[in-house]
C-alpha cells in the first residue's frame, strides 16, 4: 500500500525526475549547470527590464513627486523621521561606511549563499524557495516600473536624477563612501535610481530569514536571521537609500511572491506533462495529496 502522506512538493522535485529515454536520474553537476543558467537567465532579466523602465527613462520630476507620496504617507501616521536618525549617525563615519558596505554586499552574499545552503543541503524544498524568490524579484521589478520614486539620497541631490529640493538627506556612499559609488559612469549606467519602492533588500532579507527559520535552528541562529531584516532595514534608511514604507512594501511583495509560488507548485503536481514523467505510485500519491490539500 503506497503511503498517501507523501507530498506533492517532494515528488516532482526536478532532481527526483528521470531524464532521457535511458531513465537515468539527473547528476548533481547537471542540476547545478541548470539552476546556475536559471539563476543567470534570470538575474539578466532582471536587470534589462529594472532598467529599461528606470532612471533612464524615467523624469526625476515624476520621480520626486513619487517620493513626495512615500513622505505624505509616512507624516499622516507621524512617523517621517529618516531626516533626524540620519543626522543622528552621520558623525560616526566609521560606522556609516560599514553600513554602506553592508548595504552594498550584504544583500547579495547573504541571498546567495541561502540559495546555495537549499540547493545542497534541503533539495526537496529548494524549488519552492527559489520560486518564491523569484517571485517576488519579479513583482518587484513591476513595482519600479509603475511607481518609480526617488530616494531620500537624491531629494536634495542637484545632479542628473536628483530633485535638488528636499527633505535634505545626505548620499552617505557620495559623502562617506564604500566599496562602490552611484556616481560612476559605470554604475550609473547599469543601474536604476528610481528602484526604490518595494525595497527587494527588505524582500530578500526576509526571504533569508524566513528560509532559516523554517529549519527551527537553535537560538543563536535564530537571532541572527531575525536580526538580519532589522539591520538591513537600519542601514537602508540611515544611508538613505530608502524611506522605511519601502520596507513594508517589501515584506508586501514577498507575501505575494510566497502565493505566486504556491500556485505555481499546485499548478506544477497537476499538470499532464509532470504526471506523465512521474512512476505510477508517485502518480496516486500526488493525486491523493492534492485531494487531501482542497479538503
Amino acid at each position: 500500500m503506497v503511503p498517501t502522506s507523501l507530498h506533492a512538493s517532494h515528488e516532482i522535485r526536478g532532481a527526483d525526475l528521470p531524464v532521457g529515454g535511458g531513465g537515468r536520474p539527473r547528476t548533481r553537476a547537471r542540476r547545478v549547470a541548470a539552476e546556475l543558467a536559471f539563476i543567470g537567465v534570470f538575474y539578466l532579466a532582471y536587470s534589462a527590464t529594472r532598467n529599461r523602465f528606470g532612471s533612464a527613462f524615467v523624469s526625476p520630476s515624476v520621480a520626486y513627486d513619487n517620493a513626495h507620496t512615500i513622505i505624505a504617507m509616512e507624516r499622516s501616521v507621524g512617523l517621517f523621521f529618516e531626516t533626524e536618525l540620519q543626522t543622528f549617525f552621520l558623525g560616526w563615519r566609521p560606522f556609516i561606511w560599514s553600513l554602506n558596505v553592508f548595504y552594498g554586499t550584504f544583500h547579495f552574499i547573504v541571498t546567495g549563499a541561502t540559495l546555495a545552503w537549499l540547493f545542497l543541503k534541503l533539495p526537496d524544498q529548494y524549488r519552492r524557495w527559489r520560486n518564491t524568490l523569484a517571485a517576488t524579484t519579479a513583482l518587484g521589478i513591476v513595482g519600479f516600473s509603475l511607481f518609480p520614486v526617488m530616494p531620500p539620497r537624491l531629494l536634495a541631490d542637484c545632479g542628473a536624477y536628483g530633485a535638488c529640493a528636499g527633505p535634505a538627506l545626505v548620499d552617505t556612499i557620495a559623502e562617506v563612501g564604500g566599496l562602490w559609488t552611484f556616481d560612476s559612469q559605470a554604475m550609473e549606467s547599469v543601474s536604476n535610481q528610481y528602484a526604490a519602492v518595494p525595497s527587494l533588500h527588505i524582500a530578500w532579507s526576509l526571504w533569508c530569514a524566513a528560509v532559516v527559520l523554517s529549519r527551527r535552528p537553535g537560538r543563536w541562529v535564530r537571532v541572527a536571521a531575525m536580526a538580519y531584516p532589522i539591520v538591513t532595514l537600519f542601514a537602508v534608511v540611515v544611508t538613505a537609500n530608502h524611506y522605511w514604507l519601502d520596507a513594508v512594501f517589501g515584506g508586501l511583495v514577498l507575501a505575494a511572491g510566497a502565493a505566486v509560488a504556491g500556485l505555481v507548485e499546485r499548478w506544477a503536481v497537476t499538470t499532464p506533462v509532470a504526471l506523465i514523467r512521474q512512476p505510477a505510485y508517485c502518480v496516486a500519491a500526488t493525486a491523493e495529496d492534492v485531494r487531501n490539500r482542497k479538503r
